[in-house]
């Protein structure tokens, strides 16, 4: 079992990364990004960094005895103007702010190479968990109906387009009409534009209409920036008025799994899982 170093955004996903190591027995170390990481990864052995420390990082991880590495939580692209690097940092940041111009995902495999020429072996979220991801099938006790199938279809294939043009890995379709895309402001701040929509386009809480769908980009980095769901995106679906949520097998990862199940069977909301290779195939 290698010692594992978690370089750690914000969000719950890293808390729950974590908690299962520690639970398991896997050595942990956490390095928790300035500005990102949140309070409950402190009692956690590790070390806090600047977003563009990378000799730092790499140096405190190597000191700690780490051999894996999983990078893990939200981090808002930075002004790079404002970046404070050190040394390797500043060697890097003209190739990483010619790579952001290609998009988010080019950028993700720019840090996770320079990881691995240090010699790191780079696990995804759920390779370090096992059961964080979604399964076919129904999550719950909802299932979408009939006539929700088709929106689920529709809104899988918008965010996969999306994700084609590196733009978002989400999309909400009610009846047939898109009525919203991810891009740079997140699928919670996504979901409350739709909240904000006239509600004969979305329904209402309690008898939505419509679906939420994510998809990763297909040239994604899978290990790094798989698309992700929770409590706050359950309560944001029934806020929107919508009526699920709709993602590919193995391709979403779940937090806090036995609470989002519960809360999206109390709000009536269903979560459903479709094989990546069916495409369309799965909602008929």
């Amino acid at each position: 079992m290698l010692k594992l170093g978690l370089i750690a955004g914000g969000g719950g996903l890293p808390v729950e990364i974590a908690e299962h190591c520690q639970r398991s027995g896997r050595p942990l170390f956490v390095v928790r990004l300035k500005g990102f990481a949140g309070d409950a990864l402190a009692p956690y052995a590790g070390a806090e960094v600047g977003i563009a420390e990378l000799g730092k990082c790499i140096k405190v991880l190597k000191r700690a005895g780490c051999q894996a590495i999983c990078l893990a939580g939200n981090v808002a692209r930075p002004d790079f103007a404002s970046l404070v690097p050190d040394l390797r940092g500043l060697t890097l940041l003209p190739k990483v702010i010619a790579t952001a111009r290609k998009g988010d995902d080019a950028l993700l495999r720019l840090l996770v190479t320079e990881f691995e020429r240090e010699g790191f072996a780079v696990e995804g979220a759920h390779d370090v968990m096992d059961d964080l991801t979604l399964g076919a099938g129904p999550l719950g006790r909802h299932v979408p109906e009939d006539e929700t199938l088709a929106d689920a279809r529709k809104a899988l294939d918008v965010a996969r387009a999306i994700g084609r043009l590196d733009i978002g890995q989400a999309a909400v379709v009610a009846r047939g009409l898109v009525l919203a895309v991810e891009a740079q402001e997140g699928t919670d701040a996504m979901l409350s534009r739709v909240a904000e929509l006239p509600a004969h386009l979305r329904g209402k809480p309690g008898g939505g209409i419509g679906v939420l769908a994510k998809a990763p980009k297909p040239i994604q980095e899978t290990r790094v920036d798989l698309p992700t769901i929770g409590l706050a995106t359950v309560h944001g679906v029934a806020r929107a008025g919508l009526a699920g949520i709709v993602g590919e097998a193995g391709r979403l990862l779940v937090l806090d799994r036995e609470e989002t199940i519960a809360l999206a069977d109390e709000l009536g909301v269903f979560i459903l899982g479709v094989e990546p290779a069916q495409g369309g195939a799965g909602l008929e």
